[in-house]
């Protein structure tokens, strides 16, 4: 089977490098994002799917919007029996859908229709969900509306953050997509609509998304503080200034207060009260301009005093 493999970051890496040593797939061209400033001292760099398409010695091609007759003609040109598409980052405009004769299968990182978008996997863990997983699909021209093909799920662990369950599900899409695409040459599995009434939506995260509101509960905190990571995090104020938050949900503990209030003791840590009478504890604090320290440290710097609080 003639592919054209098309994605960008580190998440869609181990399915390419699983097609790569799959003897009855043939990975014709790389397509993959421009070039673009990353890191602190925004220097130019390579995508991870180009540096692992280029140590493959795979033909790599960059348009700088995929929506242009030139992306169109080297499509047209290689005429591949699919193209395999994971976290690209630009929309496939519906002329391009039929010159692939599978078509354009996707790897999904939630169970469709639930958690369309582009963050799921931040949004599953943010919003409590237990159990999460990956679809393959053949796109369409809607977000992430198309029929699917496979399914692998997996549960959420209590402490997962959004990176590492992020890496957990790249490393099972590898072997997903392969079985995905071999039963849909032969034949085995047939696309199958999704039921529109039960989707849901996880929408691109924004910086004001990590804001901790206190009057919600430890949990729903520490949820939110996990599935946002590494950005924006979990964040608030201390004395004026903004402070990214570390911490989980506590034991239940003989105080009260009002959200946001400042507890603790040597042997509990730094506690935060929270809606519902619940208890977040805070493990690392930055202040913004400072490195990020423990509980222990930002208690003592800060000298702590009854009646602070975060969120002023």
């Amino acid at each position: 089977m003639k592919v054209v493999f098309c994605g960008t970051p580190q998440f869609a890496v181990p399915t390419l490098k699983r097609l790569l040593t799959q003897p009855d797939f043939e990975i014709a061209a790389v397509v993959t994002q421009p070039d673009r400033p990353r890191g602190r001292g925004m220097h130019v760099s390579f995508s991870p799917v180009k540096e692992a398409a280029l140590a493959a010695g795979v033909p790599v091609h960059q348009p700088e919007k995929i929506r242009s007759p030139e992306a169109q003609e080297f499509l047209q040109r290689i005429a591949p029996d699919c193209i395999v598409i994971i976290a690209y980052g630009q929309i496939i405009p519906a002329r391009l859908l039929p010159i692939p004769k599978h078509g354009w299968i996707n790897l999904h990182a939630s169970l469709l229709p639930k958690y369309r978008g582009a963050a799921p996997i931040n949004w599953a863990i943010a919003n409590g969900e237990k159990r999460t997983g990956l679809t393959t699909m053949q796109i369409d021209a809607g977000l992430d509306t198309g029929p699917t093909l496979l399914r692998y799920e997996t549960e959420i662990g209590a402490v997962e953050t959004a990176p590492q369950l992020t890496a957990r599900l790249a490393e099972a899409g590898a072997p997903l997509i392969v079985e995905t695409l071999r039963k849909l040459a032969s034949g085995e599995i047939q696309p199958e609509p999704q039921d529109n009434s039960q989707a849901s939506f996880a929408p691109l995260l924004k910086k004001e998304d990590g804001r901790i509101d206190w009057s919600l509960t430890a949990r729903i905190i520490y949820n939110r503080i996990r599935g946002l990571q590494p950005w924006p995090g979990g964040f608030t104020t201390f004395r004026g200034k903004t402070c990214r938050i570390w911490g989980q949900a506590h034991k239940p503990v003989a105080a009260s207060g009002t959200p946001g209030l400042l507890l603790g003791s040597e042997e509990d840590g730094l506690l935060v009260m929270c809606g519902g009478e619940t208890v977040l504890r805070v493990e690392h604090v930055q202040l913004e301009g400072r490195n990020r320290v423990t509980d222990a440290q930002f208690r003592s710097g800060a000298r702590i005093v009854p009646g602070d609080r975060f969120g002023t």
